[in-house]
């Protein structure tokens, strides 16, 4: 067996929500160890070259990630392979540009264009609460962040908004009946809706039935859910405010376009 991390990564097995190209070569680029899981992160390559078009080959993300240019959560990156992951905020200072990754309905990574007052921010989802050895209380957010004395009130699945350049908790949502959640896992990634009864199931896994803005419901795991607000979204969403069209409705959406 060899030893050692994997280096390499291929593009048949690269995940789809990257949207690479079949034919584009036989070589993707493996994410850094980081934040975030392989499956769910986009490193920093893809969003310089694929996304943004900055750069034409990996040597040139190379160069801009070495020139400082590019900043992740307020913090300057140079690993062109960094995983950047759902709700991080890239930002490009030198072309004046702010994105906040999320989903679009088909489960894909949208680099959501967003203003410097919504850039200072970010939610995270609690992964863990305890308490340390020496008794000091902390929690474990989704995107690898360790923050002390939180609340007492909150508790694994809710949603804390961090302040980027601080690391401190400004405020905190609970995963609760009624409020607005985003699906960051599953079959129904970066849709958008009310939570409706969670049915419990000891041993397995809860399931929470979520209500769109369309009227339609589904239903997903809880650990598949990210509560973005309580009536309001606290961050800006996407085109289509995470409402997934039928087949139908998007062949006559199409149809439309083409009409006019």
């Amino acid at each position: 067996m060899p030893r050692g991390p994997k280096k390499h990564l291929k593009r048949l097995n690269a995940p789809k929500a990257w949207m690479l190209g079949k034919m584009d070569g036989i070589w993707a680029p493996r994410p850094s160890t980081g934040p975030h899981k392989l499956r769910e992160c986009l490193p920093l390559v893809l969003i310089l070259r694929n996304r943004l078009k900055y750069a034409l080959t990996m040597q040139e993300c190379k160069s801009i990630c070495m020139e400082r240019l590019v900043e992740v959560d307020g913090k300057v990156r140079t690993d062109e392979s960094y995983p950047a992951g759902f709700m991080d905020v890239v930002s490009m200072p030198a072309s004046g540009d702010t994105f906040r990754l999320l989903y679009d309905t088909k489960g894909r990574f949208v680099l959501h264009r967003i203003k410097d007052e919504e850039a200072s921010y970010k939610l995270c989802r609690v992964q863990k609460v305890q308490v340390t050895k020496k008794k000091i209380p902390f929690l474990v957010t989704h995107d690898g962040r360790t923050i002390r004395y939180p609340d007492p009130l909150i508790k694994v699945n809710d949603t804390v908004k961090v302040d980027v350049a601080t690391n401190k908790i400004i405020d905190f949502i609970k995963n609760e009946m009624g409020n607005l959640c985003m699906v960051s896992k599953g079959r129904n990634t970066g849709r958008v809706g009310t939570i409706g009864h969670i049915e419990k199931h000891p041993g397995s896994f809860d399931i929470a039935s979520v209500k769109d803005a369309a009227g339609n419901v589904f239903a997903t795991r809880t650990q598949n859910i990210f509560v973005i607000g309580e009536k309001k979204s606290q961050v800006s969403l996407p085109k289509g405010k995470g409402i997934k069209l039928s087949i139908h409705e998007e062949r006559a959406k199409l149809a439309q376009k083409k009409k006019q």
